[in-house]
């Protein structure tokens, strides 16, 4: 039973445009992703990569099949991040193949084409394990389906308020398909944290830090959503901790005169919470709104201690440069294209066009 405290309601940055409505994933290819690498594979090494397009299998189902397929453990299988089921999506697995791999690609890359219910786009060496995070992000092609207004009209106000995103850029929330049914994953970490954590074998403990991290999404959607209650969505507060978009690097905000001016130009972002021991914090007026949502979250730094989480901070807004609004190829809605970086939802994005509940609708979580 989900705590009566626990709000998973969202505001809009848009709250004054009207939504399209319509819906999302009538078909796999209205759902369109495709994985962009961090790096090249260098064609050397015993790990095979191979690029794979997939529908109706999720990122796991692949790891498993061609753990079997080659007669190793899964954990010899590696990805970047994980894909959807209800999607057509396309990303890169490594597989270890052992030395002599240069001799074994082109075997390799058939006994796949042949076994497998995937679409083999390429398959090259390189001398490391893919590994979780090894990606830059991902690129979206989402038809929205089920819409009553004409489309042109549908198509002038997803403009509009890809307009004022452009401006204002978007909070980057947690995905609703991260906290479960009904929240359930949100309750259960909850439970986790304060209960000092006490799941044994190794899947218990990696879903105790699935459930724990649910809870952290949550406490940092809280955050992003009283900054825009609050007014304080569209500029820094003093003592924000802010992260470079060009290079990533982070902040503490002091001169925040000169450091707005950054803000404003879409050169900085603030950043937002995700809450443990080791996390940097916020100082003064920043400091303080974290604070009060940490106070009001039934939960203590020492409580995430005792789990042993670290805590890190998340680019709290947005941009999308490339996003499109384009007409859908079968002509039954319209086609938002954008790219993400990893970490972010898509979900975030198509909810302000839509103004519609997608807490039922998978997505990604990179």
């Amino acid at each position: 039973m989900i705590e009566s405290n626990i709000d998973f309601q969202l505001p809009y940055i848009t709250s004054t445009l009207p939504g399209i409505g319509g819906a999302i994933r009538a078909t796999p290819e209205h759902f369109i992703v495709d994985e962009i690498s961090l790096y090249e594979p260098q064609d050397e090494g015993q790990h095979l990569y191979v690029n794979l397009t997939k529908v109706g299998l999720t990122t796991k189902d692949v790891q498993r099949d061609l753990a079997k397929l080659f007669k190793i453990d899964r954990n010899d299988v590696g990805f970047a991040g994980m894909k959807d089921k209800f999607a057509r999506t396309t990303q890169t697995f490594s597989v270890s193949i052992g030395h002599g791999a240069e001799t074994l690609v082109e075997e390799s890359a058939k006994r796949i084409a042949e076994n497998l219910p995937v679409t083999l786009n390429w398959a090259r060496l390189h001398k490391n394990k893919l590994k979780t995070g090894h990606l830059i992000g991902n690129r979206f092609q989402i038809t929205v389906t089920g819409i009553d207004i004409p489309l042109d009209e549908a198509a002038q106000q997803a403009q509009g308020v890809v307009d004022a995103l452009d401006i204002s850029g978007v909070p980057n929330f947690f995905g609703p398909q991260r906290f479960g049914h009904n929240g359930d994953n949100v309750a259960r970490g909850l439970e986790i944290i304060q209960s000092g954590g006490r799941l044994r074998n190794r899947q218990q403990k990696w879903l105790q830090r699935f459930l724990i991290s649910s809870y952290q999404s949550y406490l940092c959607n809280q955050y992003l959503a009283r900054r825009i209650e609050n007014g304080a969505f569209g500029h820094l507060l003093q003592g924000d901790i802010a992260k470079k978009h060009e290079t990533g690097g982070i902040f503490g905000v002091e001169d925040l005169p000169t450091d707005e001016q950054r803000f404003q130009a879409k050169e900085i972002s603030f950043t937002a919470p995700i809450f443990g021991p080791k996390m940097r914090q916020a100082q003064d007026v920043s400091g303080a709104l974290e604070d009060e949502i940490l106070a009001e979250s039934q939960i203590t730094l020492a409580d995430l201690a005792k789990v042993k989480v670290e805590g890190t901070r998340r680019l709290g807004r947005l941009f999308l440069p490339d996003l499109t609004i384009l007409p859908a190829k079968d002509k039954e809605g319209i086609c938002i294209d954008f790219s993400l970086p990893k970490g972010a939802f898509a979900t975030t994005i198509l909810r302000e066009i839509m103004k519609v509940d997608l807490s039922n609708q998978p997505d990604i979580d990179e």
